[in-house]
């Protein structure tokens, strides 16, 4: 994905990579019919749980993938709001569900794709690898008050086997893959340091949230109660219902939402796992008109091994950092032009060179397609979104409560101090 050189998001519009997949024209449409002729052209039967904007946007890529061939087809959907629900399953033609629970129970669905509001993910996710169903999950993985579900949930795609993909789709492009590879075999040395952002202008993630009817009320067509999960219990508002990443008892507002993507990527490249410390600064210094979630954070994460990551961001100015990993032999920068940097030290004897995508941005769901099918992990399984998940909710605990949140491995619990 094309960022400028001192940001570490694109300049186009952030989920565009539907645009992509017309980019690749031709040999899109040659690899699916490949894969179809592989899979005997028996489709692969689609779930969507969730039918907002997100929703939407996703189901309308995989639409556009079997158009090209490949063989996938939406059979139902689920939506507690009832007139997204009715609009979505009439486009897709497929059959209404108004509970998620029974839509994972139905023959004809195979693999479910979760796009709901944060704090319910979890609650879907469990349900679908419970039924047998493979998943598409949108990040965050969970909401950031949930770890025992997050940790309750990698136990179950571990014992079943589960295709997971977490809906970072930044990570489908094969440089970070490529990147992991030279970054594992020593090249850049011992790693030391690493840094990645997003910064944005304007609040048009949360507030700009689209409200479908300023005079939607809880009943028959909008289930308030199954909104609400487990978080906080509240009046309700036609803001909370429709604006859910405003507030924190739905989301972390833009570290949740926005920073999964560069730090996926950056993660996988990395090869991390578990950290041993984080600390968070930041807080809703310039939008506010009723919000709770920050419009400015920082993160620092310490690791066992002795790297500590830098992740940096704000939703008040758009000037953003190059994403960048510093070795003893070495430093790999996003360059932000398709392409990553390799610079070795003085005196290293690594060459100056440079890794460039193959496309622009690769297709994340036809990677998770392509992995029900091969049963291989998919670009971003649940181990590496689990990586990302941690760190990002003793962030947000760090930055609410003004300690430092430490991991204990043996235990795998979150203490603050």
């Amino acid at each position: 994905m094309d960022s400028s050189s001192n940001n570490s998001q694109p300049k186009r519009p952030r989920r565009d990579f539907l645009l992509a997949l017309g980019a690749s024209g031709t040999a899109a449409g040659v690899a699916a019919q490949a894969r179809a002729a592989e899979s005997g052209d028996k489709p692969i039967r689609l779930g969507l749980i969730g039918c907002g904007g997100r929703g939407n946007y996703l189901s309308s890529a995989v639409v556009r993938l079997a158009e090209e061939g490949e063989p996938v087809e939406f059979t139902a959907a689920c939506d507690i709001y009832q007139p997204r629900l009715e609009r979505t399953a009439t486009r897709l033609k497929a059959k209404e569900y108004k509970s998620s629970a029974d839509l994972v129970r139905d023959p004809n669905v195979d693999a479910v794709i979760i796009a709901t509001p944060d704090r319910v993910h979890v609650y879907k996710a469990l349900e679908a690898v419970r039924a047998g169903k493979d998943v598409y999950c949108e990040k965050p993985l969970t909401h950031w008050s949930q770890f025992d579900k997050l940790k309750e949930l990698v136990r179950e795609v571990r014992a079943r086997k589960t295709v997971f993909q977490v809906g970072a789709q930044w990570t489908s492009d094969p440089m970070w893959a490529r990147a992991a590879e030279q970054i594992k075999s020593g090249s850049i040395g011992k790693l030391v340091h690493a840094q990645t952002g997003y910064f944005r202008h304007g609040d048009s993630g949360e507030r700009g949230m689209k409200i479908d009817d300023p005079n939607a009320r809880p009943g028959v067509g909008l289930d308030w109660e199954a909104f609400e999960a487990d978080a906080p219990r509240r009046a309700f508002s036609v803001s909370r219902f429709f604006q859910w990443r405003m507030y924190l008892d739905y989301s972390g507002g833009p570290a949740t939402d926005l920073y999964p993507h560069p730090m996926t990527r950056l993660f996988k490249a990395l090869g991390v796992g578990l950290p041993k410390k984080v600390v968070a600064l930041g807080g809703h210094y310039v939008y506010d008109g009723g919000r709770d979630v920050p419009d400015t954070f920082d993160i620092l994460i310490e690791y066992p091994e002795g790297l500590n990551v830098a992740v940096l961001g704000t939703i008040a100015n758009d000037t953003g950092l190059d994403t960048v990993i510093r070795g003893t032999k070495g430093t790999v920068a996003y360059t932000g032009d398709a392409a990553l940097a390799f610079t070795p030290q003085p005196g290293a004897d690594t060459p100056r060179h440079s890794i460039r995508t193959d496309r622009t941005v690769s297709d994340h769901l036809a990677n998770f397609l392509s992995s029900i099918r091969t049963r291989r992990k998919t670009a971003c399984d649940i181990e590496l979104g689990y990586a990302v998940q941690v760190p990002l909710i003793m962030a947000m605990r760090s930055q609410l409560e003004g300690k430092v949140a430490v991991f204990d491995p043996d235990a795998e619990e979150i203490h603050l101090v």
